[in-house]
């Protein structure tokens, strides 16, 4: 089923095949040339300056509505939007949508991913520039009635390098567009294929701490995850190269700035340039009143062509929702047949978290193919949803917004990552089974799973080619060691040293043999990094990985 077929179903199911032009609110000034677009196929209205009592009394009146930032589509919104088939969010980020609450009304929820790309990208260089040649310094002496041209003097970026932590779409235009400068660009991302680096002409980094060394600016575009507050902090600036510069147009926390703070105090940060802050909007900052510090009030996204773009792309959205086109932003998840989609359902999150456990095994300097193999009965069905499922677990938390089953695939495709989905009707010992390989840095990293029993709970099946049977948890720890006597005890001792609860273990290995066996932990917590460092430090150990399925 395409997903034309489906919105056209959709659209269908919700009263939408009569003879009356669809009804579409604007909801908030997304621009003129979105504006003209839905005039084109559809009877518009506009609310810009509507209250949230007259919205609710309206919005049963429409098949569509197109917001920005500010209009807040509550699941009681939902509700009484009983002709609603589609929201567009001139945008990216949909929290002020009810995503579920649209799911289930079987209304599309999509937005505009790609609007402001560009524009943060190109803010990124400006500050950089201003960054190396002190212009707003300098602008504020001379139009203050000073003419200190020494004062001022500032630094080429010819032969200079930048480093960039987090490459994706935004980091890559950034380096396009240095690379015009003449500097040279190092850059760490686990997640871009090593030939994607190479067709760019950056240089790939094994770890982000090659990028402290070497860089003598450095731009963060991560997302903002748990993992990544306070990214770069006090032992990332000791890394660095002295008289470094550093710039964040992502997101406010990715950098610790007390930390930044004392790096520039004692000289090791020659300037910053900051256009987010972890609380905005804000007027009072500990670098506001710093000579060598460049700061915007968050204006990565804004520029007249970005809205202006975002308005239209989300528009594009609504009228292919209306019209039973391919709605490619589309942020809920696509549907398959309703037969195909019970059967599925309880593969989805065995799916993605061993995508998600593949990828944290794999933890390699670049990701090149993921795999995502069906077997059994269930490759006779239609496994798109599947082949999502992996790809949402493997890159979730990692890009620079949030992977869903309309986005992974355009995610991994613009990293460069092959994407293979493999289906065979015969799977040995099994009904059926999922099996997940990441390939990484040259190695292979592989997992499988299954459902199991009436309630169909996923368990692991498979880890490094070792066979065994342990229910799935939110905590998994992986150990490959020497086929010895002792090592289960040495990992509970350790654990048990550090207050680690262990809810269940199982060891596969092969029989007869003095080959490596592979041991699978769950806990009730998650295992920090140091922890799994100790084990592995132990003789017969050769390594570990413990990763936080969710």
């Amino acid at each position: 089923m395409s997903t034309a077929t489906t919105i056209k179903q959709q659209a269908e199911h919700n009263g939408a095949a009569t003879t009356a032009r669809p009804r579409v609110l604007i909801a908030e000034n997304v621009g003129k040339s979105g504006i003209a677009l839905l005039e084109q196929h559809f009877d518009v209205e506009t609310g810009f300056d509507w209250d949230l009592e007259t919205l609710a009394a309206r919005i049963g009146d429409f098949d569509g509505v197109l917001i920005r930032s500010a209009t807040k589509m509550t699941a009681d919104l939902i509700e009484r939007g009983e002709r609603l088939k589609v929201i567009g969010r001139a945008g990216v980020g949909v929290d002020n949508v009810d995503v579920p609450a649209a799911t289930r009304r079987g209304i599309v929820v999509a937005n505009a991913p790609q609007s402001n790309v560009v524009t943060a990208a190109e803010h990124t260089v400006a500050l950089l520039l201003a960054l190396a040649r002190n212009i707003p310094q300098a602008h504020a002496s001379l139009t203050a009635g000073k003419w200190e041209r020494s004062k001022f003097s500032g630094v080429e970026l010819l032969d200079k390098t930048l480093g960039i932590v987090g490459f994706g779409r935004i980091g890559q235009l950034v380096a396009q567009r240095v690379r015009g400068f003449g500097m040279k660009v190092i850059a760490f991302d686990p997640f871009v294929s090593a030939e994607h680096y190479r067709e760019l002409g950056v240089e790939k980094a094994d770890d982000v701490d090659a990028v402290y060394a070497r860089a003598d600016f450095i731009t963060i575009h991560l997302p903002k995850t748990e993992e990544t507050k306070g990214f770069i902090d006090a032992k990332a600036f000791a890394k660095m190269r002295d008289g470094v510069r550093i710039l964040n147009v992502a997101r406010g926390g990715l950098i610790d700035e007390a930390a930044l703070k004392d790096a520039l105090d004692s000289g090791k940060v020659a300037g910053a340039a900051i256009d987010v802050f972890p609380v905005e909007p804000t007027t009072e900052h500990p670098l506001f009143g710093y000579a060598n510090v460049v700061v915007t009030p968050h204006l990565g996204a804004s520029t007249a062509e970005a809205t202006d773009r975002a308005g239209y792309q989300s528009a594009e959205q609504v009228v292919a929702a209306l019209t039973g086109g391919v709605v490619s932003t589309a942020v809920n998840i696509p549907a398959v047949g309703a037969e195909d989609m019970e059967a599925l359902r309880p593969f989805l999150p065995l799916a993605e978290q061993l995508g998600r456990l593949a990828m944290g095994l794999a933890q390699g300097s670049s990701v090149d193919r993921i795999e995502a193999a069906f077997l059994g009965r269930i490759a006779e069905l239609d496994t798109r949803l599947l082949r999502l499922a992996v790809l949402v677990g493997a890159l979730g938390g990692h890009m620079e917004e949030e992977v869903n089953f309309v986005n992974a695939g355009a995610f991994a495709e613009e990293r460069g990552i092959v994407v293979e989905e493999k289906k065979v009707t015969e799977a040995e010992d099994f009904n059926e089974l999922v099996r997940v390989t990441v390939h990484s840095g040259g190695e292979r990293f592989a997992v499988a799973g299954t459902v199991v029993g009436p309630a169909q709970e996923p368990y692991l099946a498979e880890v490094h080619g070792r066979r065994f049977m342990l229910p799935l948890a939110p905590n998994v720890t992986v150990f490959r060691y020497s086929d010895v006597p002792g090592m289960i005890g040495r990992v509970g001792t350790v654990f048990g040293q550090h207050g680690i609860n262990i809810d269940s273990s199982v060891v596969g290995r092969k029989a007869g043999t003095n080959d490596r066996a592979v041991m699978v932990v769950t806990t009730d917590a998650p295992v920090p990094p140091a922890v799994v460092a100790e084990i592995v430090a132990l003789d017969g150990f050769e390594d570990g990985r413990s990763v936080t399925l969710g």
